[in-house]
């Protein structure tokens, strides 16, 4: 079976990689659209339409294909926040989560398909994992350091959990790697009747 990711994350493929799965990197250039405002749907919504756009976009050879979509998004007290757009909105972003606990939602699509067959997608599973995450404050000094490290502008929040910024988590509840961006354990759990990993 080929697996395929459809995304751009180093993280991501780090995290698949670690587990021992071996697997491709197509990304879906799509323009990403969410007709809802809720994390948990709209972090599904993204990561389905990434992993249709990449799946539809595969010529079928006959072989069977597994497609993984994922999306990743921070609320703090309602408000979702993704990736900055600059550094400004990043130190905002790390001023306003400062001190405080917010959540970390990532949606994952599974699309299988199996090879050789007319239907384009066999079966499709989506979900979302949510983990809750505790900020020490910071100062405006560790603020402005952090983000002319560079370490923010990739990162839905503006940090990234696994690098530097572990010094600012207080603490974390539920699943570390799906703050890093792909809660791998569940996916493992999730796809393992449609493949032998």
């Amino acid at each position: 079976m080929r697996i395929i990711l459809a995304s751009a994350s180093p993280r991501r493929r780090e995290l698949l990689t670690q587990i021992g799965i071996d697997f491709e990197v197509r990304i879906s250039h799509m323009e990403e659209k969410t007709s809802v405002s809720e994390p948990a749907l709209m972090v599904e919504e993204l990561a389905r339409q990434k992993a249709e756009a990449v799946l539809t976009s595969e010529e079928d050879t006959g072989e069977d294909v597994l497609v993984i979509g994922a999306d990743t998004v921070v609320a703090l007290e309602g408000n979702i926040l993704g990736k900055p757009v600059d550094e400004a909105q990043a130190s905002e972003m790390l001023r306003g989560l400062s001190g405080k606990s917010h959540e970390v939602y990532t949606g994952v699509a599974l699309l299988f398909r199996k090879g050789g067959r007319e239907e384009r997608i066999i079966q499709r599973r989506v979900f979302h994992e949510v983990t809750r995450v505790n900020f020490y404050p910071l100062t405006e000094a560790e603020i402005t350091a952090y983000v002319a490290a560079g370490e923010s502008m990739d990162k839905a929040g503006a940090y990234g959990i696994q690098g530097i910024f572990a010094r600012y988590v207080r603490s974390i509840e539920g699943d570390y790697n799906n703050v890093v961006g792909l809660p791998v354990s569940r996916l493992y759990q999730e796809a393992k009747e449609w493949t032998e990993w």
